[in-house]
């Protein structure tokens, strides 16, 4: 259980820090149905899209492993 729990973190922390060159890189964060809203001078940001397509990738490569 510790162990899937560390990987959980590890993986989020690196998804998290490579989130800027993915937008950069590959445009994620700006596909039709990434939602950014600015409300009193904090961003907020739903990527509906990016999701959705992270989603079918991993499930591509899972079932091609």
């Amino acid at each position: 259980m510790l162990k899937w729990l560390l990987t959980l973190i590890l993986a989020i922390l690196i998804l998290g820090l490579m989130t800027p060159w993915f937008r950069q890189r590959f445009g994620l964060g700006r596909l039709p149905g990434d939602l950014r809203f600015q409300h009193r001078g904090r961003d907020y940001y739903f990527p509906f899209t990016s999701t959705l397509l992270f989603s079918v990738l991993l499930l591509l490569v899972s079932h091609w492993v």
